[in-house]
């Protein structure tokens, strides 16, 4: 059979280099491209991160100019509250029954409740509230119990006398309350949901 220059090899047209060359250098540059994008997503994960890390560090930043910002005053508030227990011990020197007796007395107490009422509000505007301690559970977190008495009339571990106020500032323990607590008494029962009762710390 005689080959046609159609079909004749030899009749055919030589190959171009330039695109065999062409071809090469794109199986080549295949590697390297999945290399450059894999390390594009690279790349563009940690900008997120470095992003997110940035926003974080804002949000402490703020949240800690915040919080210097409330308890600022907590110093000073606890050497205040000093001052007023000084003026609640002053008023307890003077009872009802002298100051009906003696005008001098009677003035100068009213004085001293007066003063002593502004003290406690100017506290109070700083974020200052008394912790409500009578008749209630001890709690180590804002308790610090002095002594235990025996008193069966109420659960074991009720504070039944308080030596001195407590107070929080915001959501921080300023100064825990000085306390009694009691004991012998019937078990507390403990409320739906509520940690076991924390044992009575006392510093005697």
């Amino acid at each position: 059979m005689t080959n046609t220059p159609e079909t004749n090899p030899e009749n055919a047209a030589p190959a171009d280099p330039a695109s065999i060359s062409g071809a090469a250098a794109a199986l080549d540059l295949g590697p390297r491209v999945a290399e450059l994008e894999a390390l594009v997503e690279t790349l563009k994960n940690e900008k997120l991160l470095a992003l997110a890390e940035a926003e974080n560090a804002g949000k402490r930043a703020d949240r800690r100019i915040s919080d210097n910002a409330k308890y600022a005053v907590s110093n000073i508030a606890k050497a205040l509250l000093a001052v007023a227990d000084n003026l609640s011990r002053a008023l307890l020197a003077a009872p009802a029954d002298q100051r009906a007796a003696n005008e001098t007395l009677k003035n100068l107490a009213t004085g001293v409740e007066l003063t002593e009422r502004e003290l406690i509000a100017v506290l109070e505007n700083q974020g200052v509230k008394k912790i409500n301690s009578l008749n209630q559970p001890f709690d180590a977190n804002f308790h610090n119990a002095i002594q235990e008495v025996d008193n069966k009339d109420v659960p074991t571990g009720t504070v039944v006398q308080v030596f001195q106020d407590g107070y929080v500032i915001h959501d921080r323990l300023l100064r825990p309350a000085m306390v009694v607590v009691s004991k012998g008494g019937p078990k507390r029962e403990a409320a739906p949901g509520a940690p076991p009762q924390s044992g009575v710390n006392t510093t005697i």
